[in-house]
């Protein structure tokens, strides 16, 4: 069984936690300003150039230090290079063009070389050195001669080095080396030379500590020159990209404006990149949402206002029945009952209008005009005993949603019933004129006057015309044209006061294909 107790260390460390919190709520109230002064969140902006600097700055370091050790190694087969060039003159003085290295010809006095002393003071004579170069002339294990006073490099006064290189005159090769010493880095060559009873060497040597200080002076001007380059880029990527996220800066700007009651600001879209194809979208966004919130906001007006009077209508009805009188709660509960069926219509029209505003609303899909009108027709007769006609049959294959569209032709045919008197026929067709799908319905009722037309389109627009026996919210149409606009299509109105009215569904034929497509 675990003990409820805590352990010292963790009471320890408890009491630490306690201490820090206490101090730091110490800190707050002394420093009220101090939490504000912490660094902010980095911003975009920041992050890319930072990435885009960082990115340059190892862009230029390694082209600068592959450059460098190139450039380093360059020298070093330059100075080989002359080396091998200076021992190769030394041996033709020394040895002439004998094959068996005879004395050479001492060109100041026609006759060979009597002594290595002669031979290395001429050769040393002959050299014009380079800079930080210098040489040697070593005879019987001394240091004889020495470069011109015009050289800054001495290695003579370098008795490390001078102690390397004497014992190497008198080997019988030629030595080449490196050695670093706390007064240069020498990359020398020890050529020696045999006479009888005498011997000697030349020595040539270059301060490799002084060639690739030249080369870091070089380098150190390409790390200045670069520093200045990150700084411009830095100024122009800051431009650019504040160029470029100026369309998120909108964003951000227009939806902290964008509140629950206004969504009508939209963001300006500049050029044809992928940020403008994003402010696009994010418009989109925003007009569907205004539409959906509109949407909403007319389905509660809609609500709050229609459904007002039959509540309304109950409650004082109830409040006014005799519950002893039978007849009066017979006929009070045939009005409740009436007015609740007309509750339950109003309510499934205007969820029918709800719907309308959604994708899916309209499910399209190849239709055989013919069979949809014959059925169309036959369920049209059921709505009430008149004589029901077939004005044209189009007999063609179209792309639609059938279920909307009946529902929509026969809610037209609903309105025919109401709208005419018993006495007159009612006919339907389908017919298809310039690449469009006509369905209509006519009648011989009242009809409707031309500066009405808009008006039954609308949600609860009545015509003046309408019989006081036509019940009904005013919807009817309504739903009618939100099912054609999601087919893309119109309602046609064709219609004369007092002779009666052809109302009829319009659809392009080819604008429902794409849908059709892109419906799976």
């Amino acid at each position: 069984m675990a003990s409820a107790t805590r352990s010292v260390p963790a009471q320890r460390r408890l009491g630490r936690g306690r201490l820090f919190t206490g101090r730091f709520a110490g800190l707050r109230a002394r420093f009220p300003g101090l939490i504000d002064r912490f660094p902010r969140p980095v911003t975009v902006r920041a992050r890319v150039i930072a990435a885009v600097l960082a990115l340059t700055t190892l862009a230029l370091t390694i082209a600068g230090l592959t450059a460098y050790s190139l450039e380093r190694a360059m020298a070093e087969r330059r100075v080989e290079g002359y080396l091998e060039r200076a021992v190769d003159e030394f041996r033709v003085l020394a040895c002439g063009q004998s094959a068996n290295c005879a004395p050479g010809i001492d060109p100041t006095t026609g006759r060979p070389f009597a002594s290595p002393t002669d031979l290395i003071r001429v050769a040393m004579q002959s050299q014009v050195l380079a800079a930080n170069e210098s040489e040697l002339g070593i005879v019987n294990g001394k240091v004889v001669w020495t470069a011109p006073e015009g050289v800054t490099f001495r290695p003579e006064q370098d008795p490390e080095f001078v102690n390397t290189v004497v014992p190497l005159s008198e080997l019988d090769h030629v030595t080449r080396g490196r050695l670093a010493t706390p007064m240069a880095d020498y990359f020398y060559a020890v050529t020696p030379v045999r006479f009888p009873n005498q011997s000697g060497a030349l020595v040539q040597t270059f301060d490799m500590r002084a060639e690739f200080a030249m080369l870091r002076a070089t380098y150190f001007t390409y790390a200045l020159v670069a520093v200045g380059s990150l700084a411009m880029v830095g100024f122009l990527i800051w431009l650019l990209v504040g160029r470029l996220l100026q369309p998120i800066r909108l964003l951000r700007t227009t939806a902290e404006d964008i509140t629950e009651h206004d969504l009508s600001r939209r963001i300006p879209v500049h050029g044809n990149d992928d940020l403008s194809a994003l402010t696009r979208t994010v418009n989109a966004m925003l007009d569907r949402l205004n539409a959906a919130m509109g949407s909403q906001r007319q389905l509660l007006d809609d609500v709050g206002h229609e459904l007002r009077t039959p509540v309304t209508i109950v409650r004082g009805h109830l409040e006014l029945m005799d519950a002893d009188d039978a007849d009066d709660v017979r006929t009070t509960r045939a009005l409740a009952l009436d007015e609740l069926d007309r509750m339950g219509r109003l309510v499934d029209d205007l969820l029918t209008l709800a719907k309308a505003e959604r994708s899916d609303f309209i499910q399209p899909q190849p239709t055989d005009i013919g069979r949809l009108t014959d059925e169309t027709l036959e369920k049209a007769r059921g709505l009430a005993p008149r004589r029901w006609l077939l004005d044209e049959l189009a007999d063609v294959e179209a792309v639609l949603d059938p279920q909307r569209v009946t529902q929509a032709w026969l809610q037209l045919a609903s309105n025919a019933v109401k709208y005419s008197p018993d006495d007159t026929p009612i006919a339907l067709g389908s017919a298809v004129r310039d690449s469009e799908l006509w369905l209509w319905v006519r009648d011989q009722g009242v009809g409707i006057s031309p500066e009405e037309r808009e008006l039954v389109l609308a949600r609860f627009g009545r015509g003046a015309n309408a019989p006081l026996r036509a019940d009904g919210a005013g919807l009817g149409l309504a739903i009618v044209d939100k099912i054609v606009t999601g087919h893309s299509g119109r309602v046609d109105i064709e219609s004369t006061p007092g002779q009666g009215s052809t109302i009829a569904l319009v659809v392009p034929l080819q604008s429902a294909t794409p849908a059709l497509e892109a419906a799976p």
